[in-house]
């Protein structure tokens, strides 16, 4: 792949609440807009390598809009900004300063494997969304 789509959503590929926070967005992204790769794909590699910016850490959301890079909170609020209401009144959370909605994110990210369980590979999405992922 030369070029990364306008909209790509990177998560951690093996955490079962971040494939459930993908479900999700699957189901309210009415538009298609969004793409997904996880953090532990060739994908991300490439990004990585166009955005120096984006860590390496699995800890870490990452939402790519533009070729402008938004990490953590900042990219879910960012993320939200796209999609139709209700879900949209999520990405008025950005008005809070980004140390503070990290922190929580932060906290949120440490435990996310012990509180909702870890995959042991990357689960397949499902044939009607398989378009919408990238190796």
């Amino acid at each position: 792949m030369s070029q990364l789509p306008s909209r790509l959503v990177f998560y951690d590929g093996v955490c079962a609440m971040c494939n459930g926070i993908v479900k999700w967005m699957l189901r309210i992204d009415t538009a298609g807009m969004f793409r997904f790769a996880s953090l532990q794909s060739e994908t991300a590699d490439q990004a990585r390598k166009a955005h120096p910016g984006i860590p390496s850490e699995l800890e870490t959301m990452v939402y790519l809009r533009d070729g402008e890079v938004f990490l953590r909170s900042r990219g879910a609020f960012e993320a939200m900004r796209e999609v139709s209401y209700p879900w949209k009144a999520l990405s008025w959370l950005r008005v809070f300063p980004v140390w503070l909605t990290d922190f929580f994110y932060g906290i949120l990210a440490k435990y996310r494997y012990r509180v909702f369980g870890k995959y042991d590979q990357c689960p397949l999405p499902p044939p009607e969304d398989r378009a919408r992922f990238l190796p």
